[in-house]
């Protein structure tokens, strides 16, 4: 192969190949493309040429070669619940963009809440050699990995393991105090599912705040989601409006003295205004409703949905980031805890009680 004469890939053009065609060494051409800090001392132009061949020559870096040096597979395992549209879809967008910018392969696996499957998935995926894992709203107690895992909404006090938390307290001061300015004081609360770990720290917050607000919380007010009736196990999917329909269809039954209800996310708002109009009950008029997490339905639903927002794309983003710097420093001190600030975004759904 004469030097400068490929112009078009045959086959995979390797790193050997890119070199000699651009007339420079090795090294400099692997800087380059690594972006390592050692190329700022390579010339602007030089840099220029050397990414414009790779994407035209559609060269692809020899990631096994790379792990072999650096002891790394340039891989990492993602556990979640599921990937329904909401929560999962909002936080992965965040962990994808982190990880496709560091050349970074992952490997996601759904346990659907089966116990066997979060205590199985691990292991496989430590067979398949990945260099950390990141869990999406799932516990990491029955995990025991021997690389740096970090947790999106677990709570996970376990050793080894970052947690990326929301301020809970301060979303149901946000959303509280919102209500009780509105002249709100029976107002419902539905729970979060046994399983998810978000859903006994935010009952715990609600119950702090509702003191320091000097708000009574009745217990006929209070729902749940997979109480019997209702359960995750039923037929439609546990992500679906259905989850907050059912409950709210319930409460109706028993009661109809509250003028407002805090539901534990958008999908179960949604279906509980739903429940709430059928019922022949207005929204806001009759009943205000509250979300949590801000999924991009949110705002389009009708009404459209006040509620709390969780920086979802931030929170998946700055997961994967904290990962990658674990992998890349094993052994540097890491944070336990990352906190994040959430956000009450006032629509149509909520208005004066009556």
């Amino acid at each position: 192969m004469a030097k400068g004469k490929l112009s078009t890939p045959s086959g995979h053009v390797n790193l050997r190949m890119l070199a000699e065609h651009l007339e420079l060494s090795q090294t400099t051409v692997s800087l380059v493309l690594n972006n390592s800090p050692s190329a700022k001392s390579i010339p602007q132009e030089t840099r220029n040429r050397v990414t414009e061949a790779a994407e035209r020559l559609n060269y692809r870096p020899n990631y096994f070669a790379r792990s072999l040096r650096q002891s790394k597979s340039m891989s990492v395992g993602v556990l979640a619940p599921d990937l329904s549209e909401g929560y999962f879809t909002r936080v992965m967008s965040g962990v994808v963009q982190e990880l496709t910018a560091a050349h970074y392969f992952y490997f996601t696996a759904c346990h659907d809440w089966k116990r066997d499957l979060i205590e199985k998935y691990p292991r496989m995926l430590v067979e398949r050699s990945v260099d950390g894992f990141l869990l999406l709203n799932t516990p990491a107690n029955a995990i025991e990995v021997p690389v740096p895992v970090v947790a999106i909404s677990a709570h996970s006090a376990v050793e080894n393991v970052t947690n990326i938390i929301l301020d809970h307290h301060l979303a149901v001061e946000q959303a509280l105090t919102h209500l009780v300015a509105l002249g709100h004081r029976r107002i419902a609360f539905m729970r979060g599912p046994h399983a998810i770990p978000d859903s006994e720290y935010r009952w715990a917050s609600i119950q702090q705040v509702a003191r320091e607000v000097h708000l009574k919380i009745d217990p006929a007010l209070v729902i749940r989601i997979d109480s019997a009736g209702w359960s995750m196990k039923d037929n439609y999917h546990p992500m679906a409006p259905e989850i907050g329909y059912k409950p709210m269809q319930a409460l109706l039954e028993q009661t109809r003295d509250f003028t407002a209800i805090f539901c534990f996310n958008d999908i179960a708002a949604i279906g509980a205004i739903r429940a709430l109009k059928d019922a022949g009950r207005s929204v806001p008029g009759d009943v205000s409703v509250v979300g949590f997490d801000d999924i991009q339905s949110a705002a389009y639903s009708t009404p459209s949905l006040t509620t709390v927002r969780q920086p979802l794309l931030e929170m998946g983003r700055r997961g994967a980031r904290t990962l990658l710097e674990r992998i890349a420093n094993r052994e540097a001190e890491y944070p336990t805890e990352i906190v994040m600030t959430p956000e009450l975004v006032v629509r149509e759904s909520t208005g004066p009680a009556r």
